[in-house]
């Protein structure tokens, strides 16, 4: 699936097309034994749609500070997961990316809602023909005060987090599956909280594979982007499996130094590592069970 979209993108000249949390998609609905997420296949695709649609109409249309848009579109995510009564947060990185990257083309979105359908149609054939179980959804229990509490908390964390980096233009510190990493660490019935090393390093794991893959290959020897990211699909998967965890934004960072200018390459992975370290401690100390379950 990402080495398609790669080649399209390439082919086409159109970068737009590159959207890295379809590897995240594509671990949680194919590669996981367990879907990640409660959601189910029609709410997978309405929430990438809308949130990919709502981060460029954000770059079109809101003319504030970035920290202003990114937060704009985190609080969007959370309303509709919250509406939604999912906890499908692959959909903050679809939302904030466009802003990132100041990708204000309708090609974004439309890229976004049709590889969810391919991710949900190829789901669907691999439950009917007996290749992963069936994902049962059932709806999340949302007490709306709660969740307007975890909402409002978690804008004011990441807010305040986000004051330095913004400030100092360093935005990769908190790159989009980071903000993804932080949201799901938040929740303390999440399994991946009780492995934060783990997820630390698989996050920066998968920033350095695909920053060497990408500057040794692509920009050094000339090899296309698909096979830079084809080969790093390859080793991520292999980790994952050998690991026993498929923690879906691990996928998503692999694939962000595809759309990085080559001047960021260096110095992303060790962007990654501090952020992953500061949003997963704040994620578990500040986000604790008797909060939330009270």
């Amino acid at each position: 699936m990402a080495f398609v979209m790669v080649f399209v993108a390439e082919v086409s000249h159109e970068s737009e097309i590159i959207f890295p949390e379809i590897c995240a998609l594509t671990i949680g609905a194919w590669v996981s034994e367990q879907q990640p997420w409660m959601t189910n296949k029609r709410r997978i695709f309405i929430l990438m749609s809308l949130a990919s649609l709502f981060g460029v109409l954000v770059v079109k249309f809101c003319n504030t500070a970035l920290i202003i848009q990114v937060c704009l579109c985190f609080a969007f995510t959370g309303f509709i997961l919250t509406l939604f009564r999912t906890n499908f947060v692959p959909i903050i990185s679809a939302c904030i990316l466009p802003v990132y990257l100041k990708t204000n083309s309708w090609i974004y979105p439309i890229s976004v809602s049709f590889m969810s359908l391919i991710i949900i149609l190829a789901q669907w054939l691999m439950e009917k023909y007996h290749f992963r179980p069936v994902n049962n959804f059932v709806p999340c229990k949302f007490d709306i005060k709660e969740q307007i509490k975890k909402w409002s908390k978690l804008l004011l964390v990441f807010g305040l987090i986000a004051l330095i980096p913004f400030k100092t233009h360093q935005i990769y510190f908190l790159a989009p599956p980071l903000i993804v990493m932080f949201t799901e660490l938040s929740n303390p019935e999440s399994p991946a909280r009780l492995k934060p090393f783990y997820i630390v390093g698989l996050m920066s794991f998968g920033a350095v594979v695909g920053c060497c893959l990408r500057l040794i290959l692509n920009e050094i020897f000339g090899f296309p982007l698909f096979i830079c990211t084809a080969l790093a699909c390859i080793i991520l998967f292999f980790t994952l499996d050998r690991l026993k965890i498929f923690f879906p934004p691990a996928g998503a960072i692999l694939l962000i130094p595809m759309i990085l200018d080559k001047s960021l390459l260096l110095k992303f992975p060790a962007e990654v590592f501090v952020g992953a370290v500061i949003l997963s401690f704040c994620a578990i100390i500040l986000f604790k069970e008797k909060e939330l379950a009270s």
